[in-house]
């Protein structure tokens, strides 16, 4: 596989309001199925924004450093 097949992966995302410790809400995003590719944002565009680049530099540094990409587990069946 190569980068863009990498890239094409369909991970799930998910997305959350959280209030935060200041009181304020942001909308959290993340990919559960990436270690730490998690962020936050006031609003979910830029929330979705964040997640998908640190997803891109992810993938991107796993790879330029020989490490295996996780692959999401299997479609759930009806």
């Amino acid at each position: 596989m190569n980068i863009d097949d990498y890239l094409a992966i369909p991970y799930i995302l998910e997305i959350w309001s959280l209030r935060r410790s200041d009181g304020q809400w942001v909308r959290h995003a993340e990919y559960p199925e990436l270690p730490g590719c998690a962020a936050e944002a006031f609003t979910t565009i830029e929330a979705v924004e964040k997640v998908e680049a640190a997803r891109v530099d992810f993938i991107k540094s796993r790879l330029s450093r020989g490490e295996e990409i996780p692959i999401p587990r299997q479609p759930l069946r009806a």
